[in-house]
């Protein structure tokens, strides 16, 4: 149903996939507390290299994996990552992916095992077309709160594809550059959802996650569109937290 391939690459390595998560996208955990040479904490992923003075999220660091064990069912799977002991932070990630018949459930798990308090964020590339169609006027994305362009961190729509409404976003055409938008609620805390439905497919796809969120960001091009639902994490040594996203699947008459 969900399809995020660019019709004019065959490249599969030069175009997104979703939904992949990722923690700390501004400052990975312990990046701060390491001396250049030294390795940090990237959660979900193992430990990279620092390099120089700050973090990018789409720089190429050296890399040690980080080790997975993988429990498999028929409608289920399972990761679960335990990590070293790097400069006091340490933890034990797990997550769970469970199929239903028009939906999916991601449950996370994130255990705070070292000395240090484990400050970060969280969120999933939403990387969202419906059956191969480009974004356009066939789409329309909705969320459960106003948004608030006066407030927004950042605008990148340069050719004005990008069509901002009381609270759904529509496309006055194809756009050919990236556009991107940040803080959509203009940082207040908001239900943590959105759906995005194709008027000429008649299918619409939703994801509601199990927290409320400050920080909702938008990403998308030609071919894709992402909106992305951020969760704060503060865990305490000896400590852990939960949440999860659920994602649905309809046919709209």
């Amino acid at each position: 149903m969900t399809s995020i391939e660019n019709n004019d690459s065959q490249d599969e390595h030069c175009i997104g996939k979703g939904f992949y998560n990722e923690f700390g996208i501004n400052s990975a955990l312990g990046f701060d507390d390491t001396h250049k040479g030294g390795w940090f904490h990237k959660i979900g992923i193992g430990l990279l290299k620092k390099e120089d003075s700050t973090y990018l999220f789409s720089k190429k660091y050296a890399i040690k994996p980080a080790k997975f064990e993988v429990i498999t069912e028929p409608d289920k799977i399972v990761f679960i990552c335990k990590s070293e002991d790097i400069n006091g932070y340490s933890y034990l990630l797990k997550k769970e992916i469970e199929l239903h018949n028009n939906s999916f459930i991601i449950k996370y798990y994130l255990e705070n095992t070292g000395e240090k308090d484990i400050i970060t964020n969280e969120y999933v590339h939403n990387f969202t077309a419906i059956n191969k169609d480009s974004i356009g006027s066939n789409y329309v994305l909705k969320f459960p709160f106003q948004l608030k362009p006066e407030l927004f961190g950042e605008t990148v729509n340069p050719e004005q594809k990008v069509e901002i409404g009381l609270n759904e976003i529509k496309f006055n055409g194809s756009p050919k550059n990236q556009f991107f938008f940040s803080n959509l609620s203009g940082s207040e805390n908001v239900n943590a959802a959105w759906e995005l439905t194709n008027l000429k497919s008649n299918i619409k796809i939703s994801e509601t996650a199990s927290f409320q969120t400050n920080q909702v960001n938008l990403w998308g091009w030609e071919h894709v569109i992402s909106p992305e639902l951020f969760v704060n994490i503060f865990i305490k040594p000896g400590q852990s937290t939960e949440w999860s996203r659920i994602y649905n699947f309809y046919n709209v008459n």
